[in-house]
């Protein structure tokens, strides 16, 4: 009987390590799954879809800088990202803003309100990016600026959704202001676009100017939308300074251009410098009026091997090369869904917070950084219009005179005023 006993007991043992081992087994799956079904709830994508807003110029001043290409831009972000991200897909849409604050407003609420956009994109004039910004902010939305220009977008202004790709009225006057004093041209005149970026450029020309060891002699306000610039470049002759530029852009800047050489401002001994131009710009001006015009640029599409291969699809697409408002476009969709597939999510500060921490490296930026005011630092380039007889081609319009590394063409963080900069660690 003990013997009986003693093996029933070893049995009983058995069995009970065997369920033992049984239930432990079925936890560990349990549990595997539960990690799982984490992992795919954390995947968040609202609405089902990664939606991208082209927020843009269809038809007026800034179409041809902007306008249908930042769409196709975006398309094609879209496209070599694959088409989708977290499984969903990526849309993108557009509208033309009309260069209207109250209609670019109007616009981004009902993106963001009734058509789930998740991220505005371009943006221009710098009224419409300003008032934009403030809805998205509200809305817990991204907004990332390439076509609006001033400043005050990562200055004062500030949000923890807004980032500014390409340009501001900072770099684009630190940089030409400064190379063009260096060179002996230190008295200025400035004929102004009458307006937020306009302003901006204007007042961040003058800093410069004065940081330079220049002088402003005059600046001269004209209406957004002018087609005779007459009076104001008369005004700017008659003071005789060495520089007479142009805080404008698209357009306006392409009728001041041409009528300053109508007028024979550049005969009599002054230089004119364009504080905002493109290669769309320079493009239809022609090489004959734009020559040896001084500007600076975010992106030339001449630069290197990945810059061309990207220009080249683009232009199989638009007939032209990519200004850098287009490339930029490109650049921060493509990083905008990085930080989605990296954070699984799509929420706005989680993602804007994931792209702050990557690097932005792609064919626009090497080593590009978002800071915490909004400001994606990357280097910007000094250029110089080519004469007529020194371009091989259509597109071949610049002499590259200088690489500004970022950190010295952009201000610096703590001198913008952005309150998220002074709570910044």
């Amino acid at each position: 009987m003990a013997g009986l006993c003693t093996t029933t007991t070893a049995r009983t043992v058995r069995r009970r390590r065997s369920r033992r081992r049984a239930v432990a087994s079925r936890l560990i799956l349990a549990g595997s799954l539960g990690l799982a079904a984490c992992g795919a709830a954390r995947a968040q994508v609202s609405d089902g879809v990664v939606k991208f807003g082209v927020l843009t110029d269809m038809s007026s001043l800034y179409a041809d800088a902007t306008g249908r290409g930042s769409v196709v831009a975006a398309q094609m972000a879209a496209r070599d990202f694959g088409g989708t991200v977290l499984g969903r897909p990526i849309e993108v849409v557009f509208a033309d803003n009309q260069n209207k604050a109250d209609v670019g407003s109007a616009i981004a609420r009902r993106w963001f309100d009734v058509e789930k956009v998740d991220v505005i994109l371009d943006a221009p004039p710098s009224s419409v990016a300003l008032a934009v910004q403030q809805i998205a902010k509200e809305k817990n939305r991204i907004l990332i600026v390439s076509g609006g220009g001033t400043s005050d977008l990562t200055g004062k202004a500030c949000t923890e959704t807004t980032a500014h790709w390409n340009y501001d009225t900072y770099a684009l006057a630190h940089v030409s202001t400064a190379a063009a004093v260096r060179r002996g041209l230190d008295t200025w005149s400035i004929v102004t676009a009458d307006y937020a970026f306009g302003q901006a450029l204007e007042r961040d020309a003058a800093a410069e100017l004065d940081r330079s060891g220049g002088k402003l002699i005059r600046a001269i306000r004209a209406p957004f939308g002018t087609s005779d610039f007459s009076s104001f470049l008369l005004q700017a002759q008659a003071t005789g300074s060495k520089v007479v530029a142009f805080a404008n852009a698209g357009g306006d800047m392409m009728n001041a251009v041409k009528q300053a050489h109508e007028f024979g401002l550049t005969e009599g001994g002054q230089s004119l410098v364009t504080l905002l131009m493109n290669i769309a710009d320079v493009h239809a001006l022609g090489l004959k009026t734009a020559q040896g015009l001084i500007t600076t640029e975010g992106f030339y599409w001449d630069r290197d091997e990945e810059t061309r291969a990207f220009s080249k699809r683009f232009h199989a697409e638009m007939k032209m090369m990519p200004t850098m408002h287009h490339a930029g476009i490109y650049s921060a969709v493509l990083h905008h869904l990085k930080a989605v597939a990296a954070t699984g999510t799509d929420e706005a500060r989680a993602v804007m917070a994931k792209m702050r921490e990557t690097p932005v490296n792609d064919m626009y930026a090497r080593n590009g950084t978002l800071r915490v005011d909004g400001r994606m630092v990357h280097d910007m380039y000094l250029m110089q219009v080519k004469k007529p007889e020194e371009s091989t081609g259509e597109w071949d319009v610049y002499h590259q005179l200088a690489t500004v590394p970022g950190d010295e063409a952009f201000r610096p963080l703590d001198q913008g005023g952005c309150p998220l900069a002074k709570a910044a660690p």
